[in-house]
């Protein structure tokens, strides 16, 4: 017992003795206040407050994000979310009218169309798959071509592209490189939009915020574009090259078909077949002559390997596509 309490005690026991005492005002005792004083005062007001006020964290525990600490926070946020949260446009593609034109759709896989695509791609696929003697750089990337305009190279190049997304473990990028006359999304019944020349452009400008995902699963479209005065230039810059190795080897188990301009009166496919693994020379049966697919060959000379397809070749069961290789 301390000594306030002591003398506390001790007045007590002289009052009730009967000795009149005044009672000092000695704070901190319960016995020195008179009754009054105690109640008038309310005993929740100086509760609340420190049960509500903030407890400061031990040395040891992460400090609290403060306020000046917030922006910093979320701009990195901000910075960080139109990477991470990416995500290419759908489109649906107009499959009946591609059925009602002669090509190839999902619902048609037992058809000669389909049968005869299969054949043509296979050969394709095992380069891509590296399964071929000769191993050949960028063999995933495919380019459809032709010696002259109006030889069926974007009929086939859709054509492809619909076969390959048939394929269990491979998925399929359209190109639209033909970026002087494109007409690839227009066949499909899809608007035009940014594409392929905005992103060699517009270095700023991610492949994911112009390809197009579509309703045929694994098939995704990359449209052409803006059109340029300068499109030979862009398909030969480096930021092409940087683009055709980002297509080469982000995603190995997808094929990037480019729907590209003919050979013989335009330069830009020349550009685009020497930095391709596979080049499929598109000929129109009883049209081109001997001469055109002798130029339109030289023209390709530099890539590894070059699959001719007879386009429009009659046969016993109708129309249909013949193939063969040249070195």
């Amino acid at each position: 017992m301390n000594t306030i309490e002591q003398a506390a005690k001790r007045l007590a026991e002289l009052k009730r003795a009967g000795y009149d005492v005044p009672v000092p005002d000695v704070p901190g005792t319960a016995a020195a206040q008179p009754a009054p004083a105690a109640a008038a005062v309310p005993p929740a007001a100086p509760v609340a407050p420190a049960v509500v006020a903030p407890v400061p964290a031990p040395a040891s525990a992460p400090a609290p994000v403060s306020a000046a600490t917030l922006p910093t926070v979320r701009s990195a946020q901000v910075e960080m979310l139109p990477t991470a949260g990416r995500r290419s446009r759908e489109v649906r593609l107009d499959l009946e009218r591609l059925e009602r034109e002669g090509y190839l759709v999902p619902s048609q896989a037992r058809s000669q169309l389909a049968e005869q695509m299969r054949i043509i791609k296979r050969p394709l696929l095992a380069n891509a798959r590296g399964e071929s003697a000769q191993q050949i750089s960028r063999a995933n990337l495919i380019q459809v071509v032709s010696a002259m305009p109006g030889e069926g190279k974007t009929f086939f190049a859709v054509n492809l592209a619909m076969s390959i997304a048939m394929e269990v473990d491979l998925s399929v990028l359209l190109v639209d490189a033909d970026v002087l006359r494109p007409s690839v999304l227009a066949r499909c019944g899809v608007e035009p939009s940014r594409g392929l020349m905005d992103v060699l452009k517009t270095p700023s400008l991610d492949l994911a915020d112009v390809m197009l995902r579509t309703n045929v699963p694994k098939l995704t479209l990359l449209p052409a574009g803006t059109a340029n005065s300068q499109s030979t230039e862009l398909l030969a810059s480096t930021a092409m090259e940087r683009l055709l190795d980002e297509l080469a080897s982000r995603f190995p188990d997808r094929i990037i078909v480019f729907d590209a301009p003919p050979l013989i009166p335009t330069t830009e496919s020349r550009v685009l077949a020497s930095r391709v693994g596979q080049v499929v020379m598109v000929v129109e049966a009883g049209k081109t002559t001997h001469a055109q697919v002798t130029q339109a060959y030289a023209a390709v000379e530099q890539c590894p390997v070059v699959l001719s397809v007879l386009n429009r070749a009659s046969g016993n069961s109708g129309e249909a596509y013949g193939y063969y290789y040249a070195s």
